[in-house]
């Protein structure tokens, strides 16, 4: 007879699950009952941080959720970060863990791996938790995980099953039908309403963010109906193309951009919290939109926060704009001024390349010698110069390609999971998958070192470009330009080449564009993973030479 673990997988599989991250313990084995006769794929971390980040690369890429089996206790505590990260920026990732007995929850009795509550421990990083208290409530407890994912603003769902649940017979759970739910699609008064104000407006623009990935095309239509400049959160590069005329990039943190939206008079915010991390990187303050502003989001509460809106619209970013071209079609021709659009874009794309610094333009070097090597690649970053550097002057071909810690809620140690994640996320079969490029600091890189290993054994061929300037150099700077002294640093930076070989990775270091390629072309063949190791100054000394 099928225990509750047991179907928990078929009905996983039923989901489209084809990827689990986890580590097997005492109070999780009874989830791996049936995993070996599914047809999902189990990937072991060396950490249960590494599980979420894992499954939070995987989620980008792939774009439905990730998925980890976690223990009770240590686990939970150790995956909280990599839940806080994907709570952050909107990722779907379904955490199933074990749990007391019923009979012990909250008992305090010394059990191993107890907490007093562990659902309340994770409810801030987390759309919801809740405890299966009987193997009749687990096909309806799946169904509303994935009505998050599908119909809502996705984040991290936690469903607990205690111990006695997880052996309970269930087979009359069986055959269980997934149960999807639909995007909210567009209320007609409010899409009218939007289209007329846009259709009137002379200078619109559009701030697009990682709520509109889906939304490409319809948005690229309607950008150049309205012939409005579109600037993009990091996490939305490439809804735009890189090459596409009226996209003015991830700069709205630079003064020349904020000078472009104060000339707007009408700006439709999409997908966007309108935040901190992607409007304000410095942290000065001064991002200011004194046009009208519209908000279209698939969260009710986001579209009144940070900035108010003259008008709202809750709706999926992809169906909203489809309504409003359509709504649009049966409108007068947009009043757009004739000087507003690509010509006034090519002026600020020339403001902003006359403006770059010598150490911005030998990072930005280095990310666009990978993407000539390999045009396909995902660039996963970690808080490391170089990525905050991409932030501002790289741009993508297409969407997913570029995501990063270094926004949100801004871990360290992510990029080497999330890269192994997102290469097991990028294509449903094997061999179309992408490139995947870690990049990421020596500081960070020390986080989440034994990752490696884990690539190792599950032939993932990520690649490391380990960016190293011995020690927390931007932090460093912060703390001398805040006349602190710099105080823990300057850390002990080992030897990551032996470490990674030690680890059963490939390894190399590079000095210069020609040297950096080869190495890419020799990474990008093998079966498992590549650390490429750069040294800040000699990259720098080659790249100015």
């Amino acid at each position: 007879m099928a225990t509750c673990g047991e179907v928990l997988v078929k009905l996983l599989e039923g989901y489209g699950v084809d990827h689990v991250f986890g580590i097997p313990g005492v109070h999780t084995v009874e989830l791996y009952r049936g995993l070996a006769r599914s047809a999902i794929r189990h990937v072991t971390p060396r950490h249960e941080q590494g599980a979420g980040f894992m499954a939070d690369g995987y989620a980008r890429t792939r774009g439905k959720p990730g998925v980890c089996f976690i223990i009770t206790g240590p686990g939970m505590t150790n995956i909280t970060t990599a839940m806080g990260q994907a709570y952050a920026d909107s990722i779907p990732m379904l955490v199933i863990s074990s749990v007391q007995s019923r009979d012990q929850l909250g008992g305090g009795r010394g059990k191993l791996h107890e907490l007093p509550n562990q659902g309340a421990l994770v409810a801030g990083v987390a759309a919801f938790s809740q405890t299966l208290m009987s193997a009749d409530d687990l096909p309806q407890v799946l169904a509303r995980a994935f009505a998050v994912f599908d119909g809502a603003r996705p984040r991290p769902v936690h469903i607990e099953i205690p111990l006695d649940v997880l052996v309970e017979p269930a087979d009359h759970l069986l055959p269980g039908r997934p149960v999807r739910s639909s995007r909210a699609g567009a209320a007609p008064q409010a899409v009218a309403a939007m289209a007329e104000r846009l259709a009137k407006a002379r200078r619109p623009l559009i701030l697009a963010g990682g709520g509109a990935l889906a939304a490409g095309a319809p948005l690229a239509r309607l950008a150049e109906h309205l012939h409005a400049p579109v600037a993009l959160t990091i996490n939305a590069k490439g809804l735009l193309p890189a090459s596409h005329p009226l996209q003015i990039g991830s700069t709205q943190s630079l003064v020349a951009t904020r000078a472009l939206v104060a000339e707007a008079d009408v700006v439709l915010a999409i997908g966007t919290e309108l935040a901190e991390t992607d409007y304000d990187v410095t942290f000065k303050g001064g991002f200011e939109i004194p046009g009208s502003l519209l908000r279209i989001d698939i969260d009710p509460d986001q579209t009144v926060r940070n900035y108010l809106p003259e008008l709202a619209l809750v709706a999926d970013a992809e169906l909203a704009t489809l309504a409003l071209l359509q709504a649009m079609d049966a409108l007068p021709a947009p009043s757009s001024d004739v000087s507003w659009g690509e010509a006034r874009v090519q002026r600020l794309r020339d403001t902003l390349a006359a403006g770059w610094d010598q150490p911005t333009l030998s990072q930005t070097r280095l990310l666009t010698s990978i993407l000539q090597c390999l045009p396909n690649a995902v660039l996963v970053g970690d808080s490391t110069q170089p990525v905050y550097t991409g932030n501002l002057t790289l741009d993508m071909h297409q969407p997913r390609r570029w995501f990063n810690a270094s926004t949100g809620y801004g871990t360290l140690g992510y990029a080497l999971p999330a890269a192994v994640g997102a290469w097991l996320g990028s294509a449903e079969r094997p061999a179309e998958r992408v490139p995947a490029v870690c990049l990421i600091g020596d500081g960070g890189l020390q986080f989440t070192l034994p990752e490696l290993a884990s690539a190792v054994e599950a032939q993932v061929p990520v690649i490391v470009l380990l960016w190293n300037n011995q020690g927390y150099e931007e932090i460093k700077k912060y703390m001398v330009n805040r006349a602190i002294e710099p105080v823990g640093v300057d850390i002990h930076t080992p030897d990551f080449i032996g470490v990674a070989r030690a680890l059963g990775a490939e390894a190399e270091q590079v000095g210069d564009v020609a040297q950096l390629q080869a190495a890419l072309g020799r990474a990008v063949e093998r079966n498992g993973p590549t650390l490429i190791q750069v040294d800040q100054q000699q990259w720098q000394a080659a790249v100015a030479g």
